[in-house]
């Protein structure tokens, strides 16, 4: 069971990486000129990595509890799902918040 738990742990690495990624991909297909697609393709991770770092990373300056913690997760995760969604690729959106929704059911349940 802990290699479970670790594995779930690693997919919430994963699940986050890919929230940055997908933000990325979102920036660099808006439309609009070179400077826009650069500055949304990589402001929008950054400011999401920042926002992450800040209050829900293991290590955060700022810890949040309970609900808080929880909608500042919804609102990175989510908004890489809608990036997702907008940038056209709606089944990729769908498995995102899919794996995203249930790994964090499981953290939830194992009080990681």
């Amino acid at each position: 069971m802990i290699g479970i738990q670790y594995a779930n742990l690693a997919l919430r690495f994963l699940l986050e990486l890919c929230a940055l990624a997908a933000l990325g991909y979102w920036g660099f297909q808006v439309k609009g000129g070179i400077i826009i697609k650069t500055v949304a393709g990589i402001g929008a991770p950054l400011l999401a990595a920042v926002i992450w770092g800040m209050f829900v990373a293991p290590r955060a300056s700022m810890q949040l509890s309970g609900w808080m913690h929880f909608i500042v997760e919804l609102l990175v995760f989510g908004s890489a799902a809608v990036a997702l969604y907008a940038a056209g690729r709606h089944g990729l959106a769908g498995a995102f918040m899919l794996a995203a929704a249930a790994n964090r059911i499981l953290i939830y349940i194992w009080g990681q």
